[in-house]
Protein backbone atom coordinates (compact mmCIF):
# COMPACT_ATOMS: atom_id res chain seq x y z
CA UNK A 1 0.00 0.00 0.00
CA UNK A 2 0.77 3.84 -0.01
CA UNK A 3 3.77 4.57 2.28
CA UNK A 4 2.80 6.03 5.85
CA UNK A 5 2.68 10.06 5.34
CA UNK A 6 5.60 11.15 7.82
CA UNK A 7 8.04 13.56 6.94
CA UNK A 8 11.46 11.48 8.44
CA UNK A 9 14.69 13.41 7.85
CA UNK A 10 17.29 12.41 6.85
CA UNK A 11 21.24 14.02 7.71
CA UNK A 12 22.23 15.72 4.54
CA UNK A 13 25.91 14.57 3.62
CA UNK A 14 28.22 17.65 3.09
CA UNK A 15 31.14 16.43 1.26
CA UNK A 16 32.59 19.69 -0.46
CA UNK A 17 36.04 20.05 -0.49
CA UNK A 18 38.50 23.05 -1.43
CA UNK A 19 40.31 20.62 -4.75
CA UNK A 20 41.79 23.81 -6.05
CA UNK A 21 45.30 23.99 -7.05
CA UNK A 22 47.06 26.57 -9.02
CA UNK A 23 49.00 24.60 -11.98
CA UNK A 24 52.79 25.62 -11.89
CA UNK A 25 54.57 27.60 -14.86
CA UNK A 26 57.46 25.96 -16.25
CA UNK A 27 59.60 28.03 -14.10
CA UNK A 28 57.98 27.19 -11.04
CA UNK A 29 58.87 23.93 -11.56
CA UNK A 30 62.09 23.50 -9.77
CA UNK A 31 60.69 24.62 -6.50
CA UNK A 32 58.67 21.43 -6.35
CA UNK A 33 60.95 19.80 -4.72
CA UNK A 34 60.04 16.77 -2.61
CA UNK A 35 55.93 17.19 -4.06
CA UNK A 36 56.67 15.25 -6.96
CA UNK A 37 57.68 12.61 -5.02
CA UNK A 38 54.01 12.28 -3.66
CA UNK A 39 52.36 12.94 -7.31
CA UNK A 40 54.00 9.86 -9.18
CA UNK A 41 53.81 7.63 -6.17
CA UNK A 42 49.55 8.57 -6.47
CA UNK A 43 49.79 8.14 -9.87
CA UNK A 44 51.40 4.69 -9.81
CA UNK A 45 49.01 4.00 -7.51
CA UNK A 46 45.93 4.62 -9.92
CA UNK A 47 47.29 3.01 -12.39
CA UNK A 48 48.29 -0.42 -10.43
CA UNK A 49 44.85 -0.36 -8.99
CA UNK A 50 43.10 0.14 -12.59
CA UNK A 51 45.48 -2.64 -13.75
CA UNK A 52 43.75 -5.12 -10.87
CA UNK A 53 40.07 -4.00 -12.12
CA UNK A 54 40.49 -4.88 -15.17
CA UNK A 55 42.02 -8.22 -14.35
CA UNK A 56 38.60 -9.19 -12.57
CA UNK A 57 36.11 -10.82 -14.75
CA UNK A 58 33.70 -8.31 -16.21
CA UNK A 59 30.92 -8.98 -13.79
CA UNK A 60 33.09 -8.52 -10.57
CA UNK A 61 34.73 -4.68 -12.37
CA UNK A 62 33.77 -1.37 -10.28
CA UNK A 63 31.79 0.70 -12.58
CA UNK A 64 31.44 3.32 -10.18
CA UNK A 65 32.42 6.42 -10.00
CA UNK A 66 35.95 6.23 -8.13
CA UNK A 67 36.51 7.03 -4.18
CA UNK A 68 38.48 10.21 -3.54
CA UNK A 69 40.49 10.79 -0.15
CA UNK A 70 41.22 14.31 0.58
CA UNK A 71 42.08 16.44 3.84
CA UNK A 72 38.96 16.82 5.74
CA UNK A 73 37.63 20.57 6.61
CA UNK A 74 38.71 22.16 9.48
CA UNK A 75 37.04 21.41 12.68
CA UNK A 76 34.74 19.09 10.67
CA UNK A 77 37.05 15.86 11.35
CA UNK A 78 37.16 15.36 14.97
CA UNK A 79 38.40 11.75 15.32
CA UNK A 80 40.59 11.46 11.38
CA UNK A 81 42.50 13.58 9.39
CA UNK A 82 40.88 12.30 6.10
CA UNK A 83 37.48 11.41 4.85
CA UNK A 84 36.34 10.02 1.99
CA UNK A 85 34.38 12.00 -1.01
CA UNK A 86 32.28 8.68 -2.88
CA UNK A 87 31.85 9.24 -6.66
CA UNK A 88 28.70 9.08 -6.47
CA UNK A 89 26.59 11.44 -5.66
CA UNK A 90 22.97 13.76 -5.55
CA UNK A 91 22.34 16.92 -3.92
CA UNK A 92 25.12 16.10 -1.58
CA UNK A 93 23.46 12.23 -0.75
CA UNK A 94 25.75 8.70 -1.14
CA UNK A 95 24.03 6.53 -3.12
CA UNK A 96 23.17 2.84 -1.53
CA UNK A 97 21.59 -0.26 -2.94
CA UNK A 98 18.07 -1.76 -1.67
CA UNK A 99 18.12 -4.39 0.59
CA UNK A 100 16.38 -7.72 -0.86
CA UNK A 101 12.75 -8.08 0.39
CA UNK A 102 14.03 -11.95 1.59
CA UNK A 103 16.66 -10.49 3.87
CA UNK A 104 14.58 -8.67 5.87
CA UNK A 105 12.52 -9.51 9.21
CA UNK A 106 10.42 -7.63 11.13
CA UNK A 107 11.48 -5.70 14.85
CA UNK A 108 7.43 -5.13 15.24
CA UNK A 109 4.75 -7.09 16.18
CA UNK A 110 2.75 -6.15 13.18
CA UNK A 111 5.64 -6.05 10.52
CA UNK A 112 5.44 -2.56 9.34
CA UNK A 113 8.95 -2.05 10.44
CA UNK A 114 11.80 -4.21 8.98
CA UNK A 115 15.78 -4.18 9.20
CA UNK A 116 18.20 -6.82 7.37
CA UNK A 117 17.76 -10.21 9.65
CA UNK A 118 21.39 -9.95 11.72
CA UNK A 119 20.33 -6.39 12.65
CA UNK A 120 16.47 -7.04 13.49
CA UNK A 121 18.11 -9.94 15.57
CA UNK A 122 20.70 -7.64 17.51
CA UNK A 123 17.94 -4.71 17.43
CA UNK A 124 14.91 -6.80 19.50
CA UNK A 125 18.12 -8.26 21.82
CA UNK A 126 18.71 -4.69 22.37
CA UNK A 127 15.49 -3.80 22.90
CA UNK A 128 14.90 -6.33 25.65
CA UNK A 129 18.43 -5.40 27.53
CA UNK A 130 17.27 -1.69 27.84
CA UNK A 131 13.78 -2.73 28.98
CA UNK A 132 15.56 -4.96 31.94
CA UNK A 133 16.86 -0.94 32.57
CA UNK A 134 13.65 0.83 32.42
CA UNK A 135 14.54 2.10 29.05
CA UNK A 136 11.85 1.95 26.22
CA UNK A 137 13.23 1.67 22.60
CA UNK A 138 11.08 2.54 20.21
CA UNK A 139 11.45 1.87 16.39
CA UNK A 140 10.44 4.72 14.49
CA UNK A 141 12.03 3.73 10.67
CA UNK A 142 13.74 1.00 9.41
CA UNK A 143 14.40 -0.31 5.88
CA UNK A 144 12.82 2.02 3.41
CA UNK A 145 12.56 0.77 -0.58
CA UNK A 146 13.41 3.30 -3.13
CA UNK A 147 9.21 3.56 -4.16
CA UNK A 148 8.66 4.59 -0.35
CA UNK A 149 11.78 7.04 -0.21
CA UNK A 150 10.62 8.40 -3.68
CA UNK A 151 7.07 9.01 -2.18
CA UNK A 152 8.67 10.87 0.97
CA UNK A 153 11.13 12.90 -0.93
CA UNK A 154 8.70 14.45 -4.25
CA UNK A 155 5.67 14.06 -2.75
CA UNK A 156 6.09 15.77 0.25
CA UNK A 157 8.34 18.02 -1.55
CA UNK A 158 5.86 19.04 -3.80
CA UNK A 159 2.88 19.50 -0.57
CA UNK A 160 5.73 21.91 0.74
CA UNK A 161 6.80 23.77 -1.89
CA UNK A 162 10.05 23.39 -1.15
CA UNK A 163 12.97 22.92 -4.22
CA UNK A 164 15.10 20.04 -4.71
CA UNK A 165 17.89 21.47 -2.55
CA UNK A 166 15.64 22.06 -0.03
CA UNK A 167 13.64 19.14 0.21
CA UNK A 168 17.40 17.41 0.24
CA UNK A 169 18.47 19.12 3.57
CA UNK A 170 15.77 16.79 5.52
CA UNK A 171 15.54 13.68 3.23
CA UNK A 172 17.51 11.88 1.13
CA UNK A 173 16.73 11.17 -2.53
CA UNK A 174 15.58 7.80 -3.47
CA UNK A 175 18.47 5.79 -3.97
CA UNK A 176 20.51 7.42 -1.64
CA UNK A 177 19.32 6.70 1.53
CA UNK A 178 20.80 4.35 4.65
CA UNK A 179 17.46 3.44 5.50
CA UNK A 180 17.45 1.53 1.94
CA UNK A 181 20.34 -0.84 3.17
CA UNK A 182 18.18 -2.75 5.73
CA UNK A 183 20.80 -1.73 8.65
CA UNK A 184 19.43 1.75 9.82
CA UNK A 185 16.87 2.51 12.26
CA UNK A 186 15.13 5.49 13.89
CA UNK A 187 14.93 4.87 17.53
CA UNK A 188 12.85 6.64 19.35
CA UNK A 189 12.21 6.70 23.53
CA UNK A 190 8.94 5.49 24.48
CA UNK A 191 8.54 7.54 27.74
CA UNK A 192 9.43 10.65 25.81
CA UNK A 193 7.09 10.64 22.17
CA UNK A 194 7.46 14.85 22.09
CA UNK A 195 11.66 13.75 21.38
CA UNK A 196 9.83 11.58 18.61
CA UNK A 197 12.83 12.49 15.57
CA UNK A 198 14.05 15.71 17.35
CA UNK A 199 17.81 17.00 18.43
CA UNK A 200 15.97 16.59 21.81
CA UNK A 201 16.18 12.79 21.48
CA UNK A 202 19.73 13.67 23.01
CA UNK A 203 18.34 14.29 26.32
CA UNK A 204 16.30 10.73 26.86
CA UNK A 205 17.25 8.00 28.90
CA UNK A 206 16.74 6.04 25.31
CA UNK A 207 19.87 8.01 23.53
CA UNK A 208 22.14 7.94 27.21
CA UNK A 209 21.47 4.23 27.44
CA UNK A 210 22.42 3.67 23.79
CA UNK A 211 25.52 5.88 23.85
CA UNK A 212 26.89 3.11 26.57
CA UNK A 213 25.34 0.14 25.45
CA UNK A 214 24.75 0.05 21.49
CA UNK A 215 28.04 -1.09 20.54
CA UNK A 216 27.52 -4.01 22.60
CA UNK A 217 24.85 -5.02 20.24
CA UNK A 218 26.97 -3.74 16.63
CA UNK A 219 24.73 -0.66 16.28
CA UNK A 220 26.34 3.18 16.10
CA UNK A 221 25.24 6.40 15.78
CA UNK A 222 24.98 7.21 12.31
CA UNK A 223 26.14 10.87 12.23
CA UNK A 224 27.08 12.29 15.88
CA UNK A 225 28.15 15.61 16.69
CA UNK A 226 31.42 16.53 14.44
CA UNK A 227 31.82 13.75 12.47
CA UNK A 228 34.18 12.49 10.27
CA UNK A 229 31.82 13.15 7.14
CA UNK A 230 30.67 16.46 8.29
CA UNK A 231 26.33 15.98 8.27
CA UNK A 232 24.05 16.77 10.31
CA UNK A 233 23.47 15.55 13.83
CA UNK A 234 20.90 12.90 13.97
CA UNK A 235 20.77 11.49 17.54
CA UNK A 236 17.56 8.82 16.45
CA UNK A 237 19.59 7.58 13.20
CA UNK A 238 21.31 4.35 14.48
CA UNK A 239 23.01 1.64 11.95
CA UNK A 240 24.03 -1.73 12.37
CA UNK A 241 27.73 -3.23 11.58
CA UNK A 242 27.87 -5.79 13.43
CA UNK A 243 28.63 -8.16 10.50
CA UNK A 244 30.53 -8.40 7.62
CA UNK A 245 28.48 -7.14 4.80
CA UNK A 246 27.53 -4.28 7.33
CA UNK A 247 30.34 -3.05 8.24
CA UNK A 248 32.06 -2.75 4.13
CA UNK A 249 28.38 -1.04 3.47
CA UNK A 250 29.11 1.91 5.75
CA UNK A 251 33.09 1.77 5.36
CA UNK A 252 34.53 0.02 2.03
CA UNK A 253 36.72 2.29 1.04
CA UNK A 254 37.20 4.99 3.45
CA UNK A 255 40.37 5.58 4.67
CA UNK A 256 40.29 5.99 8.45
CA UNK A 257 43.53 7.49 10.28
CA UNK A 258 43.57 6.10 13.92
CA UNK A 259 43.87 8.36 17.08
CA UNK A 260 47.01 9.01 18.63
CA UNK A 261 47.75 7.69 22.14
CA UNK A 262 50.08 8.61 24.22
CA UNK A 263 51.36 5.06 24.28
CA UNK A 264 53.18 3.42 21.55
Amino acid sequence: GKPIEIDIPEALRDFEADLSVDSPQPQQLGRLGRHWRWFFGGLAIALLLGWANYQLPSSERSTSSPILFVPAKSGLAATSSWRALPGDLLLGHIAYQEAPTNSLSAVVADGSIKLRQPAAQSFLAMGQAAKANKISLVPVSGFRSIADQTYLFFTLKAKKGLTATERAAVSAPPGYSEHHTGYAIDIADGSRPATDLEITFETTPAFLWLQKNAARFGFELSFPKNNVQGVSYEPWHWRFVGDQSSLETFYKGQRIQPKRSGNP
